[in-house]
């Protein structure tokens, strides 16, 4: 089982995939971690590393997937982003889960075959993989479902 995460402070996507007899992939859980505006980061980071340990703890993933920080202008965003990239990296640490890391390319192509695809393309390939019928929402779900796919693409489990 593969432990994908879209890391944020503010709302933090997971998804487990695990694999199925004939090559198909079903989607154990998914879902965001959301954590109130109102506190301070700290208390924010802790509500993150303690959900995620509870899932991890729960479901005992053979694997932490987690995207790669893409830099965008918004500085205040990316150094929130990779705070909650930091729970994350240790969260899988402590529990003794290796990690993998993707970019938002290799995501992308792994799941469309093209690194340019947009979230709603993403989102749809998603569903077929994973035989989702109704539409995933928050997008931070989908994209964390998007990078457990992405690791089952690319890590060589033989």
């Amino acid at each position: 089982m593969v432990l994908g995460v879209d890391p944020g402070l503010a709302r933090c996507g997971f998804g487990l995939v695990k694999d199925e007899p004939g090559s198909r992939l079903t989607a154990v859980r998914y879902g965001t971690i959301e954590t109130s505006s109102r506190l301070d980061d700290s208390s924010r980071l802790a509500v993150l590393y303690n959900q995620l340990t509870g899932i991890i703890d729960s479901f005992t993933p053979q694997l932490v997937a987690v995207e790669k920080l893409f830099f965008n202008k918004n500085t205040r965003t990316a150094i929130s982003v990779s705070q909650a990239r930091g729970v994350v990296l240790l969260c899988a640490a402590l529990r003794g889960v290796p990690v993998r890391e993707f970019t938002p390319l290799q995501v992308k192509q792994a799941l469309t075959g093209e690194g340019r695809a947009d979230k709603r393309q993403v989102e749809y390939m998603v569903r077929v993989l994973l035989s989702i019928a109704v539409p995933i929402s928050p997008d931070d779900a989908a994209d964390a479902l998007a990078v457990a796919i992405c690791a089952r693409h690319y890590v060589n489990w033989g």
